[in-house]
C-alpha cells in the first residue's frame, strides 16, 4: 500500500518529519491525504474533518518537539492524519475496529495523544492545565489546543479562555489556541495583505514595538488612545477583538492549507510566551471534490466506499432507523401541537431533524454545542406553556445533568428528552457510548424513563412521554431495528404499564425442580430475551417503563416464578435491574434475581453485533447467563416467600 506514497513510507514518527526539507512538505501532505481517503474508504469514519486538518497537522509536528511539546485535539474527529504520522501509520486499516486504533485520541494508544477526547470543547481546559504544569514544574514547553469553529460554540471553551488570559500566582502558561475555522463563518476570504498583516503581527518586531510603545505611553493620555486604535485596527483584518479582551494575543485569519504560510507563522509563535490564538481558515473535506461540495454528507462514512464513485445508496432500501423514526414522529407531533418545539445541540442531521427544521423553521432550534443551555432554554420555553423537545445524544445528554436536575425536574416541567445512541454505538467507542442515562435519570424525582423494544414501540413512546404532564425521557439505540411495522396515527400507552409477551408452560417449583423463569425485558433487548426464553421456556415482560416501574407486574412474577432475569442494553450498576431489585425489597419479596446489562467497564470500539454478544447481551449470551445461573445448580429460595 504504502508504494504509493513514497515521501510517507519515510515518516515513522514526527522527528522523521522534521529532518525533511520544508519543500518536500506539500508533496508529503498531499500523499497524507490521499492515504487517509485510501484507509478511511476501506473502514469507514470520520472523512471530511480528517481531509481538512492534514496540513495543519503537518506543520505542527514539524515546527512543534511533540510528544514534549503537547497537542490536545479537540473532539478528536479530526486526528487520523495524527495518527499517521505518529507511528500508527501501519495500523490504520483497523482504525475503530476491535482491537484496532480509535477514531479518537486516547492516552493509552499513544505518547503523542497526550489527551482523550470524543467530546467537544474540552481542549482549551486541558491544554492551559497542561501549560500551568509546565510552569510549576519548572519545564520548557509549550501546549496547543486544537479547536473548530463549532466546538467555539460552547461555554466550556470560553471559559477556558477566560481562566487562561490571567496570571494565576503571577504565572502565565505558554498556551497556543488554534481556532480551525471551517466554514468560513467567521472571517473574510483570506487574501495576501491578511496573510501579510498575521504573519506580522506574530513576529518579534512587531511584539516588541508594541511592548515598548506600551511602555512609554502608559501614564500618558496618548495611552488609552494607542489601545483603542490598535484594536480598531486589528479589527478590520480579523475577529480577534474578543480574544484579546481574554488577555491572547490574537493572530490570523491564515490559510489553513498554505504550508508557507503557517510554518513561519508557528514558527513565530512558538518562540512567544504567554497565551497566544491562531486563527486558521481550512476547508472540510480539503483536496476531495465530492467531500467539498457535500462537506455534511461526507462528514463520516458509515462503511466502506470507493472514493472514486463517492457513497451510493444502497440497492436494497434499508429498515428505518430509529433516528429517522424519531424524525418523522416530530414533524406529525408538530403537525398535531402548534406548542411543540424541538431543540438540538449541534446535531440536527444526527438527531434526524432535517425535515422538522424545514416544515417548522420557526419552531426548531439549533443552539449549537452548548448541552447544558439547551436543557435550561427549554424549561424557560416549558414555563410559558410551550412543549419542548429536546433531540440529544445519551452521551451529551451527561453534560446538562445539573440543567435537568434544577432547571426541569425539580419544577416539574414538561419536557421531553429523545435519547439518540442509547447502550452501545459501536465503532465510536466508549466517549459515545450512551450507557448510563437509565441510571441517572431514573434517580431524578418526576423525571419518567421509558425504554421502547423497537420502531413501532418508539414512536407510541415518544407521543407516551410527550403527553406526560412532567419530565420524561424516551431512549432508543443508534441504527435500525427488527422492522417493526408502524401505525400512522400517534397513540399512547397506559401510563407506567408493560405487557407480557410469553408465558412459561412449566409450573412453579418453589425451589425444588427445574425452575420457573420470568425474564424482565427493558428496551431492544426484549427480542433477543424472547428468542433465549423460546429455549428456557421462560416468562417473558416487556416493561416499557424504568420508571414508573410497573410495581404490579413485577410483583405478580415474583409470585409466581422461582427466578427473575432482568435485561438492559445499560449499565447494571444503577439500572433498571436495581430498580426491580429495590421494589421488590420494598415489598419485602426475596427471590433470586440475575441482573444482565453492560459491565462495570468502557467498552472499546468495535462491530455493534460483536460487542453485545462478548457482553452476553445476544440471544446466546442472555441463555447462556441464565442455564449457568439457575439450571446448573440447586436454587435458594427464601422461605419466607413460600
Amino acid at each position: 500500500m504504502l508504494n504509493n506514497y513514497p515521501l510517507l513510507a519515510k515518516v515513522e514518527s514526527p522527528s522523521d518529519l522534521r529532518k525533511l526539507p520544508r519543500q518536500q512538505l506539500k508533496p508529503l501532505a498531499d500523499e497524507l491525504r490521499a492515504y487517509v481517503l485510501d484507509c478511511v474508504s476501506k473502514t469507514g469514519g470520520h472523512l471530511g474533518s480528517n481531509l481538512g486538518t492534514v496540513e495543519l497537522t503537518v506543520a505542527l509536528h514539524y515546527v512543534f518537539n511533540t510528544p514534549e511539546d503537547r497537542l490536545v485535539w479537540d473532539v478528536g474527529h479530526q486526528t487520523y492524519p495524527h495518527k499517521v504520522l505518529t507511528g500508527r501509520r501501519d495500523r490504520m486499516l483497523s482504525l475503530r475496529q476491535r482491537g484496532g486504533i480509535s477514531g479518537f485520541p486516547r492516552r493509552d494508544e499513544s505518547e503523542y495523544d497526550t489527551f482523550g477526547t470524543g467530546h467537544s470543547s474540552t481542549s482549551i481546559s486541558a491544554a492551559h492545565g497542561m501549560a500551568m504544569a509546565a510552569k510549576l514544574k519548572g519545564e520548557s514547553r509549550k501546549a496547543v489546543a486544537i479547536i473548530g469553529d463549532g466546538a467555539m460554540t460552547a461555554g466550556m471553551a470560553f471559559e477556558a479562555l477566560n481562566n487562561a488570559g490571567i496570571p494565576h500566582g503571577g504565572l502565565m502558561g505558554d498556551l497556543l489556541v488554534i481556532l480551525n475555522d471551517n466554514d468560513m463563518s467567521i472571517s473574510p476570504p483570506v487574501g495576501a495583505l491578511n496573510k501579510y498583516l498575521a504573519r506580522l503581527m506574530s513576529g518579534n518586531f512587531y511584539t516588541a514595538a508594541r511592548e515598548g510603545a506600551k511602555s512609554v505611553l502608559k501614564n500618558t493620555p496618548l495611552y488609552e488612545f494607542a489601545r483603542r486604535f490598535e484594536e480598531h485596527t486589528k479589527g478590520m483584518v480579523g475577529p480577534g477583538t474578543i480574544f484579546e479582551e481574554f488577555g491572547f494575543n490574537y493572530v490570523g485569519p491564515v490559510d489553513g492549507h498554505d504550508l508557507e504560510s503557517l510554518i513561519p507563522l508557528l514558527e513565530n509563535l512558538r518562540s512567544r510566551p504567554g497565551p497566544q490564538f491562531l486563527h486558521v481558515v481550512t476547508k472540510k473535506g480539503q483536496g476531495y471534490k465530492l467531500a467539498e461540495a457535500d462537506p455534511v454528507k461526507y462528514h463520516a462514512a458509515s462503511g466502506k466506499f470507493d472514493p472514486a464513485v463517492g457513497f451510493v445508496k444502497a440497492a436494497t432500501p434499508p429498515k428505518p432507523t430509529f433516528t429517522q423514526v424519531f424524525g418523522e414522529w416530530l414533524c406529525d407531533m408538530a403537525e398535531q401541537d402548534a406548542k411543540l418545539v424541538g431543540i438540538t445541540p449541534a446535531m440536527r442531521e444526527g438527531s434526524g431533524m432535517v425535515e422538522f427544521h424545514q416544515r417548522f423553521p420557526t419552531r426548531y432550534y439549533d443552539v449549537g454545542i452548548a448541552e447544558q443551555h439547551s436543557v435550561t432554554f427549554a424549561a424557560g420555553l416549558a414555563c410559558e406553556g410551550l412543549k419542548p423537545v429536546v433531540a440529544i445524544y445519551s452521551t451529551f445528554l451527561q453534560r446538562a445533568y445539573d440543567q435537568m436536575i434544577h432547571d426541569v425536574a425539580l419544577q416539574n416541567l414538561p419536557v421531553l428528552f429523545a435519547l439518540d445512541r442509547a447502550g452501545l454505538v459501536g465503532a465510536d467507542g466508549a466517549t459515545h457510548a450512551g450507557n448510563y442515562d437509565i441510571a441517572f435519570t431514573r434517580c431524578i424525582p418526576n423525571m419518567a424513563v421509558l425504554t421502547p423494544a423497537d420502531e413501532a414501540e418508539c414512536r407510541t413512546a415518544l407521543t407516551t412521554g410527550y403527553q406526560h404532564t412532567g419530565p420524561a425521557t424516551v431512549r432508543y439505540p443508534r441504527g435500525a431495528g427488527v422492522g417493526a411495522e408502524m401505525t400512522k396515527p400517534l397513540t399512547a400507552w397506559p401510563w407506567g404499564k408493560g405487557e407480557m409477551r410469553r408465558h412459561s408452560a412449566r409450573p412453579q417449583t418453589h425451589g425444588r425442580g427445574t425452575p420457573r423463569i420470568a425474564v424482565l425485558a427493558f428496551g431492544p433487548l426484549l427480542y433477543p430475551a424472547l428468542k433465549a426464553a423460546e429455549a428456557l421456556d421462560a416468562s417473558v415482560a416487556n416493561m416499557r417503563f424504568v420508571k414508573p416501574l410497573d410495581l404490579e407486574l413485577v410483583v405478580e412474577l415474583a409470585r409466581t416464578h422461582d427466578a427473575l432475569v432482568t435485561v438492559e442494553d445499560s449499565c447494571i450498576m444503577g439500572g433498571a435491574g436495581s430498580a426491580v431489585t429495590e421494589a421488590l425489597s420494598a415489598q419485602g419479596l426475596t427471590l433470586p434475581v440475575l441482573q444482565l446489562g453492560l459491565p462495570d467497564e468502557y467498552v472499546e470500539h468495535g462491530d455493534p453485533v460483536k460487542l453485545m454478544s462478548l457482553c452476553g447481551l445476544d440471544a446466546a449470551g442472555i441463555e447462556k447467563s441464565i442455564r449457568e445461573r439457575f439450571l446448573s445448580a440447586p436454587l435458594l429460595r427464601s422461605v419466607a416467600n413460600e
